[in-house]
């Protein structure tokens, strides 16, 4: 009897310490199934709208940055470009004609100017003459409307020069006509640059169903590039399990597709909130049928060591393990050198 209570009491103890260490272990290297594999997604979409007149890839093709996706028909947009060029050149010439008016009026006004200046010369010297009775009263009167004609004629010569200056504006590409035509000059250039979609990453293509014909509209996205340069993790830890979880700290990542291969990662960030805080419908626990549950908080995890050996695939399933026991400041301190 005294034997089956000793041994009793030691498979409860061997128990008790057994839940203890996995309770130790787990609280310093907590763990969790809920966690895909993520990346950077790039929705392609054409800046301009048109007919696809080629298209140079499949569903699922792996690309290089800066390869070409897809061509939009550039026929429209190299007509567009002839007649901004024609626009362009049109108003050159619109203000080359306005700056030699500008010229001309200018000489008139000078030469109105020298009239006048001549005409006050003579009604000085009529007048002058007329005080010692050389000449008539009347070549005096001559004199004097001989110099309000002048004098009118230059303030419309001064009107007119106004008028041109304000005809041509600023001179030179400074011009206002020149200077929207240059701007719809550099908008067909830019219109027919981007008929050819290329890839922004280095990726694979998904969920594309394009055909050459069919008909896309600017900046509404046709399919997507999944990037292959930066790999995370999102685990979604419970609540409970974020005590001692800090950026910087190490990770061991097992993707469920490599179950004997060991990703290495670093704990990049948590989030601000709850998944079920972004979700569509938000719990609404301000009512009397409220039970409590526990959240998932979602922890980015940087997966340092991409193998391209195993590929990874955006939402595949993932095991992650964080060491707590590691402090993130001590990955990163220096020992300064003592010196002489």
């Amino acid at each position: 009897m005294q034997k089956r209570i000793l041994t009793l009491s030691a498979v409860i103890g061997a128990g008790a310490l057994g839940i203890w260490g996995y309770q130790f272990y787990s609280a310093r290297y907590p763990s969790t199934e809920d966690a895909y594999v993520d990346a950077d997604v790039v929705r392609v979409a054409p800046r301009v709208s048109g007919r696809i007149a080629a298209l140079n890839v499949t569903n699922h093709q792996r690309v290089n940055d800066g390869e070409l996706l897809f061509t939009i028909d550039p026929a429209p947009f190299q007509f567009a470009l002839q007649q901004a060029e024609a626009r362009l050149a049109l108003a050159k010439r619109e203000v080359a004609e306005a700056q030699a008016a500008v010229i001309s009026a200018a000489a008139e006004v000078h030469n109105h100017q020298v009239l006048l200046d001549n005409a006050s010369a003579k009604l000085q010297r009529a007048k002058r003459l007329s005080k010692k009775a050389y000449i008539s009263d009347e070549s005096v009167t001559d004199a004097e409307a001989e110099f309000k004609s002048a004098k009118a004629n230059l303030k419309v010569a001064e009107a007119q020069l106004e008028e041109a200056q304000q005809q041509l504006g600023q001179p030179g590409d400074e011009n206002d006509r020149i200077v929207q035509a240059k701007a719809q000059l550099d908008q067909a250039r830019w219109d027919l640059n981007n008929t050819k979609v290329s890839a922004a990453c280095t990726g694979q293509i998904s969920e594309l169903k394009l055909q050459p014909g069919n008909v896309v509209s600017a900046d509404r996205d046709v399919f997507v590039l999944v990037c292959n340069n930066h790999y995370w993790v999102e685990a979604n830890y419970k609540e409970t399990q974020l005590e001692r979880i800090r950026p910087g700290q190490p990770a061991d990542i097992r993707v469920d597709m490599y179950p004997q291969h060991h990703f290495k990662g670093v704990v990049e960030s948590v989030s601000a909130a709850a998944g079920s805080v972004f979700s569509l419908l938000p719990p609404q626990n301000a009512n009397g049928n409220w039970v409590k549950v526990i959240q998932r908080i979602p922890v980015r995890i940087k997966i340092d060591n991409p193998d391209p050996t195993l590929p990874l695939l955006m939402g595949t399933s993932t095991t992650v393990t964080i060491d707590t026991t590691e402090s993130p400041e001590k990955r990163h301190v220096t020992i300064a050198k003592p010196s002489n």
